[in-house]
Order: C-alpha cells, then sequence, then structure tokens
C-alpha cells in the first residue's frame, strides 16, 4: 500500500522519500511546492499538487490515494518567523495537520508519523532533554507541533488512530548521493548559511547572541543528519505496522551539543575556506541550549544514527552546496 509523504518535496520529505523507496515502499508525493522543489521528486513517484489548508481539496487527496500511512513534514519551521508572524504557523502547522487528519479518517487510513521538534520543551532545565520533561515551548513554532501531538493523542482516543512523533533537534547534512540537499528561500538554518559564506555568496556568518550562558557565549545545538532523519521515519513506521506504538514521541539528535561558533570553525576545516563571522543581537525565541537524550528512539525503534559527527554532516552538506551553488535553481 502507497505510504502518503506531505511535504514530500521538502528537504527532510524528499530526503525520507528517498529512504522509503531504497526500502521497497510504494510512495507518493503530497506538496503544493511553496517550499518544496519539484525537482527532488524522483521519476515515477506521483506528486499531487494541493494546498493542506484547503480542507476539501486535502480531503479529495487522501480519498483519492488512499494510503496505508501519512507522513507530515509539511510546515514552517522558523523560530523567529513564528514570533512575527504566529497566524501563519497555526495555519502552516496546525490547521493543515487536523486537514491530514480528517482526510485519514474519512479515508480509513490510522497510521501517522509526525514531523516534530525539539522546541515542544522550551528551555528545558536538564540536558540532555528526554522526552519526559515538561513541554513548555516558548515560541509559536513549538507550541503549534506540541498542539499537533496533542491532536494526534485525541484522534487516537476517539478513532483508533496511532502515531508516532519524531522530535527533531537540528537536522543538516545532504544525501551522500550528492543528488539532494537543503535548499530554502530565504535560508535562515546556521549550516547553508555558513556554506554559503564558504561559496562566496555571502560575505560573511551573522552569529545571533554572543552572550548566552554557555563557555563560549553562543547557542549550543544539537545536529542532526537529515539521512538519520530519514530512517527513524522507516522505523517508525515499522513500529506502527507491528502494533508497537500506539501514540509514541521520540527524540532524534546524536546526543552531542555544538556551539555555532565550533559549527563555524568545523566548517572551516571542512571547505578550506575563511568564512569571517559578525557578533550582532539574540534572536527571540532562542534558548541558549538544546541537546536531547536519543536513548528512548535507541531502545524502542532500532534506531542508530549513522553521521553521528558534525565533520560528517557538514562534509556532506559541502559537497552539495559546492556541486548546487544555486540550489535547485
Amino acid at each position: 500500500m502507497t505510504i502518503l509523504i506531505a511535504g514530500g518535496a521538502g528537504y527532510i520529505g524528499s530526503h525520507t522519500v528517498r529512504t522509503l523507496l531504497e526500502a521497497g515502499e510504494d510512495v507518493a508525493v503530497l506538496d503544493d511546492l511553496s517550499e518544496g522543489h519539484r525537482e527532488t521528486v524522483p521519476g515515477g513517484t506521483p506528486l499531487i499538487e494541493v494546498d493542506l489548508k484547503d480542507r476539501a481539496a486535502t480531503l479529495d487527496a487522501l480519498g483519492e490515494v488512499a494510503p496505508e500511512a501519512v507522513f507530515n513534514f509539511a510546515a514552517s519551521c522558523y523560530v523567529g518567523e513564528s514570533v512575527e508572524e504566529p497566524g501563519k504557523y497555526y495555519q502552516q502547522n496546525l490547521l493543515t495537520t487536523l486537514n491530514l487528519l480528517e482526510g485519514m479518517r474519512q479515508a480509513g487510513c490510522g497510521m501517522f508519523v509526525l514531523s516534530s521538534t525539539c522546541a515542544v520543551y522550551g528551555e528545558p532545565d536538564r540536558i540532555p532533554i528526554t522526552e519526559d520533561l515538561p513541554k513548555a515551548p516558548v515560541n509559536p513554532y513549538g507550541r503549534t507541533k506540541l498542539y499537533c501531538e496533542g491532536a494526534l493523542a485525541d484522534y487516537h482516543r476517539a478513532h483508533g488512530m496511532r502515531s508516532v512523533s519524531l522530535r527533531y533537534f537540528n537536522a543538516a547534512g545532504a544525501h551522500p548521493s550528492g543528488e539532494l540537499g537543503e535548499h530554502h528561500e530565504p535560508e535562515t538554518h546556521l549550516i547553508p548559511l555558513v556554506l554559503q559564506v564558504a561559496l562566496g555568496q555571502r560575505d560573511s556568518i551573522k552569529v545571533f547572541g554572543s552572550d548566552y550562558p554557555t563557555p563560549d557565549g553562543t547557542c549550543i545545538r544539537d545536529y542532526i543528519h537529515v539521512i538519520d532523519l530519514a530512517q527513524a521515519h522507516v522505523l517508525g513506521l515499522k513500529a506502527l505496522r507491528e502494533g508497537r506504538a500506539e501514540v509514541a514521541a521520540f527524540n532524534l539528535g546524536n546526543e552531542q551539543g555544538h556551539s555555532v561558533r565550533q559549527v563555524i570553525e568545523e566548517a572551516r576545516r571542512v571547505t578550506g575556506h575563511e568564512i569571517p563571522a559578525v557578533d550582532v543581537e539574540r534572536r527571540a525565541g532562542d534558548p541558549p541550549k538544546l541537546v536531547g537524550s536519543s536513548a528512548l528512539a535507541r531502545e524502542e525503534l532500532g534506531w542508530s544514527p549513522r553521521y553521528g559527527d558534525l565533520g560528517s554532516i557538514l562534509e556532506t552538506a559541502w559537497n552539495w552546496h559546492s556541486k548546487h551553488p544555486e540550489g535547485y535553481a
């Protein structure tokens, strides 16, 4: 049966489509291409262009495909933008998920894998972050994802729908083939921005805040390779198929924190370029440190990252960016 990938033309979604196809799954992509790229959808893979905010069109698409399971990557994910435009995030993240769930219910589809986020924890009082910590998001992005998780629990109680929510830390890297990578317009993620400096497309990289309570004063994040994220989705589907998950949530990270300055320094090593950095004011909604424990995912899903070090993540990203300096343009 078909696995429907909402947002399957985007960064993480496209890598997951490729991983599912390599595993022999039948896949269809649902995407409005507002942020995704048609070029990422493999030949022969159905692409249904639907705005998920359009409830009727979403229900029609689910009825047409009648999928076994739905993966949802269709979301806006910029912390700063969510603070400035919360309405957009409630529409793009929560409303679209509710439309998908209603379409699934009507189509008789009972399995859902959600692209969630570590932002649901807010500013945790303990590091590494485990799944049992309080959920207290400090920005609309995190809140909308937490509400999506709550909706999944409600649909399970009401309709028996089963789900796995995967709380990512910082997705990064690119497909080892160099055929897929990270391309956003505008770009706000640290690693592609740093690599754009190395390519001469930017004069410098901005460091948002140098006075955080961390060893070098810059934010610390847990970077996880996009292929490892994709593999976790495959394992989440396996757990749902085997009845090992009802309403489950798992952290996905490498359990290592790297500061902004450390990322820049490693990028200098990988690329061989100077990469000038400029300190600027903090960005609203950024916690000082986010590092996760992935012990539960390792134990219950059998997940183990293949690209566990920052150097490997940057090397695959640099391989793609240097081959595709204009992204998918």
